[in-house]
């Protein structure tokens, strides 16, 4: 009874709602006059045969005779009285038997159970609301957003037209609004206005609509729109998107740059001054010792973890390289040059690297690799898809032919970049077992596979929603959150007060949280790699490395994050 006025207000204000009461009232008028018909002409028809009944008794029968009860207490003598008693008789079970259930459960049970269902889901956010992100559409980048607000602990609010899909992510625990994504007042009802972003991952037509009619009602809030195309950028920017991502094409030059073929540093992220570079430890003389032998930090570089099969390790003393891993590099631009200069005549390899699809991230990928002076081959199996004068070979990569044409047994590297997870899991396990040795970068659309194509045998994986999550988020922290790689962010905040005047040493921060410090900003100045003897200002901020697990952990134990500062 609780939702009884809701309901109500849902019967009342629904257009749909209220032609259906209208018809069910007009169905009851029309069968209440026929009880009334019936209940006179059974006078008439009894007084005819010489018998008085009174009008209670006239609609006793009338009702007993339609509803089929009959009772036999009262009858007619007659032809003409039994020819109308078989009219009352099949009118009744006509209108009582058959219309009145399938007009009420047309007309008034299925609308009211509709309007139970649709109090469930919220049309709109209270008055007071703001600071939320609003999310438009619910796919695999959404989701992957919603689980980082979530995280975050920052509000958001997906909203939804469809009433069943609203419900379904509502009863799933989301935090979900219903409304039309094309009705300026359904951006006024969520409180548009008073949001900190809003955020739309739909096709190109579906968001360059929801921009222009968010900027309708809200013409500061910052909107953020993916793009399938290239025409699309400049036509939602038009339509008032602040920042258009082409999701797509950010992938396939990320994975393009993860390729690796040499021992070099590749820098994967810069944070004003400092850069986060990957060195490939395969083959170099680095491989069979600790990061304690190696000395590392005589060249100037910090070495802040490892990949190890696609696993993050922060870095210890202890910690061995293997021909599998990964290092994870914070310095100058100096300091990685001093460290490529050392181990730039190793682990050179003339050979193309082998980019399987060429869809918008194989393209993507194959254009990053050719500015970076690299040799590849595409594996295509539709040879329409293939760009002409693009090296590659058509065909299944499934087949071990096929692979032995691209040039499998020797690539350095092979790329997987199909947008079906299953074949990207079931290739890498085959590229593993053909080149136990080979570097193998896949994709990921779903981040719930991220750990299965690790186990699989990938390297390193990537996810465009997680990608397009961590620059959204980036850009609602105003740049104090850079994502290095799946799972890893690098992020400053102020020094917490428990930590000010104490050493790097002292603090113990890697121990306790499983973060990094690679810099510290004091004055203006950023201090990079600094040593463990290092005091923290009171008045400075520190710029940490860690996983997500280690970034929650940080904030738990030293409170939530400063919005202010920004990085380069």
């Amino acid at each position: 009874m609780k939702t009884l006025p809701t309901v109500l207000t849902y019967l009342l204000r629904d257009r749909r709602a209220r032609r259906n009461t209208a018809l069910l009232l007009r169905f009851l008028a029309v069968l209440a006059v026929m009880i009334a018909t019936y209940t006179v002409l059974f006078h008439v028809l009894m007084e005819w045969e010489g018998r008085q009944y009174s009008w209670v008794t006239g609609l006793y029968w009338t009702l007993v005779v339609m509803s089929t009860l009959g009772f036999g207490d009262i009858t007619f003598t007659s032809d003409i009285g039994r020819l109308f008693s078989l009219v009352v008789l099949l009118s009744g079970i006509v209108f009582l038997l058959v219309l009145l259930p399938f007009t009420f459960i047309q007309f008034f049970y299925a609308p009211w159970i509709e309007a139970q269902a649709a109090s469930r889901a919220p049309r709109s956010l209270p008055e007071t609301t703001s600071g939320h992100v609003i999310l438009t559409h619910y796919e695999p980048l959404a989701a992957a957003l919603i689980a980082r607000l979530s995280q975050k602990q920052t509000p958001y609010v997906l909203l939804v037209s469809d009433l069943n899909e609203a419900l379904r992510l509502h009863d799933s625990g989301l935090n979900v609004v219903c409304g039309d994504l094309d009705r300026p007042e359904t951006y006024a009802r969520i409180r548009a206005e008073r949001a900190a972003l809003v955020a739309t991952t739909a096709a190109d037509a579906v968001n360059t609509n929801v921009a222009f009619t968010v900027r309708e009602v809200a013409r500061r809030v910052p909107i953020v729109a993916t793009a399938d195309s290239d025409a699309a950028v400049d036509v939602l920017t038009l339509a008032g998107a602040d920042r258009v991502m082409q999701v797509s094409q950010m992938l396939g030059r990320a994975l393009g740059r993860r390729v690796i073929g040499d021992a070099m540093s590749h820098v994967i992220g810069r944070f004003e001054e400092l850069l986060v570079a990957e060195a490939n430890a395969m083959r170099t003389p680095l491989v069979g010792k600790t990061l304690r032998e190696n000395r590392l930090g005589a060249l100037g570089v910090n070495v802040v973890g490892v990949w190890e099969r696609g696993t993050f390790v922060p870095a210890r003393p202890e910690t061995m390289v293997t021909d599998h891993t990964m290092l994870v590099l914070a310095g100058s631009q100096e300091q990685l040059t001093n460290y490529d200069e050392q181990f730039a005549i190793y682990n050179v390899s003339g050979e193309p690297v082998v980019v399987i699809g060429c869809g918008r991230v194989g393209r993507a990928t194959a254009e990053t690799l050719r500015e970076r002076g690299m040799a590849y081959r595409i594996v295509e199996r539709d040879r329409a898809r293939l760009p002409e004068g693009v090296a590659g070979v058509v065909g299944d990569a499934a087949e071990l032919e096929i692979l032995r044409a691209a040039g499998i047994m020797k690539a350095p590297t092979v790329v997987i970049t199909t947008n079906d997870d299953n074949t990207n899991i079931y290739l890498t396990l085959y590229c593993r077992r053909l080149r136990p040795d080979i570097q193998i970068i896949s994709r990921a659309t779903l981040e719930r596979n991220l750990t299965t194509l690790h186990r699989a045998g990938a390297d390193i994986v990537m996810s465009g929603p997680s990608m397009g999550a961590g620059m959204i988020m980036n850009l609602l922290e105003r740049g104090n959150t850079l994502m290095l790689a799946e799972g890893l962010d690098i992020f400053r905040v102020p020094v917490p007060a428990s930590l000010a005047g104490r050493t790097l040493a002292e603090s113990d921060l890697r121990a306790e949280t499983g973060c990094n410090v690679v810099a510290i900003v004091r004055g203006g100045r950023t201090e990079i790699s600094p040593s463990a003897t290092a005091a923290l200002p009171d008045d400075g901020e520190i710029v940490l490395i860690g996983t997500l697990d280690a970034e929650a952990r940080f904030f738990k134990r030293y409170g939530e994050r400063s919005t202010s500062g920004n990085n380069g």
